[in-house]
């Protein structure tokens, strides 16, 4: 596919149904490389849906999903951390009776070498590996706020914090396409300057592309560059942000009468 056009993720006329419910409806938009976009819509219009489609935990019926320029409907689900999308999920999916460092050393795993006999045999090479792992792991922490709760339990701390922590798990892998699920659901008012602040910041220092479903106008439009809209599975806008807050179809979306 040719990206002079400067998309990192491009979907074209994707459709997928489940029984007799369609949950996206030839959906097509690109995400540039470098940007923060937006992807919102009520409840059930197929965020999460088309999450899953690029992540390939579901198939679409049809359409295209690339990558930079890569065919993602070509790859197995565990190869999507590999190619450089990492994810968070709407509800958080920690491994809960593990520390806050392992569940980020679980996110690293993609970029290990090390294999069952040489993890059992302790070799040199293998050890360097894993303390390149969590020095790495480490200085994630550091940057989230996080390393003084590295030896904690993730399930024993509060669900904001948890977020955060699934939000290392994602970053460790080094992605180039972040896809972030709700991460203001369950913040504060306060908290989502922060929140702001710090999807900033990591953009910028891990060089990363970033998606985000999310609920919270205010945020979207303080924080997006680029924003794309689904209702029942069909894209009815896309654009800057301020368009897309005037456009009457979404408010129409939004507030159930049209404009």
């Amino acid at each position: 596919m040719d990206r002079t056009d400067g998309s990192l993720l491009a979907l074209e006329g994707v459709s997928i149904r489940f029984g007799g419910l369609i949950a996206l409806d030839n959906v097509s938009f690109s995400v540039g490389a470098g940007q923060i976009a937006g992807l919102i819509g009520p409840n059930g219009a197929g965020k999460t849906t088309l999450f899953n489609c690029v992540t390939r935990l579901y198939t679409p019926d049809s359409g295209r999903i690339t990558f930079e320029g890569r065919d993602l409907l070509k790859l197995r689900p565990y190869q999507i951390i590999q190619v450089g999308i990492a994810r968070t999920f709407q509800n958080v999916e920690l491994f809960g009776t593990m520390s806050v460092l392992d569940n980020l050393l679980v996110g690293y795993h993609s970029h290990m070498r090390a294999d069952l006999l040489s993890c059992a045999l302790r070799l040199p090479w293998m050890r360097r590996e894993e303390q390149r792992a969590r020095a790495h792991a480490m200085d994630v922490l550091e940057l989230l706020g996080l390393a003084h709760l590295a030896p904690l339990p993730a399930r024993a701390l509060p669900f904001p914090v948890q977020k955060r922590v699934e939000l290392g798990r994602a970053l460790v892998s080094r992605p180039k396409l972040l896809l972030l699920d709700e991460p203001a659901s369950g913040l504060a008012h306060a908290e989502l300057e922060e929140l702001k602040d710090l999807i900033r910041r990591i953009r910028s220092q891990f060089d990363l592309t970033v998606l985000l479903v999310e609920h919270h106008m205010g945020l979207v439009m303080d924080l997006c560059e680029h924003v794309v809209v689904l209702d029942f599975g069909k894209k009815i806008a896309e654009g800057a942000p301020a368009e897309v807050r005037n456009n009457p179809a979404v408010i129409e979306a939004y507030l159930g009468e049209p404009v």
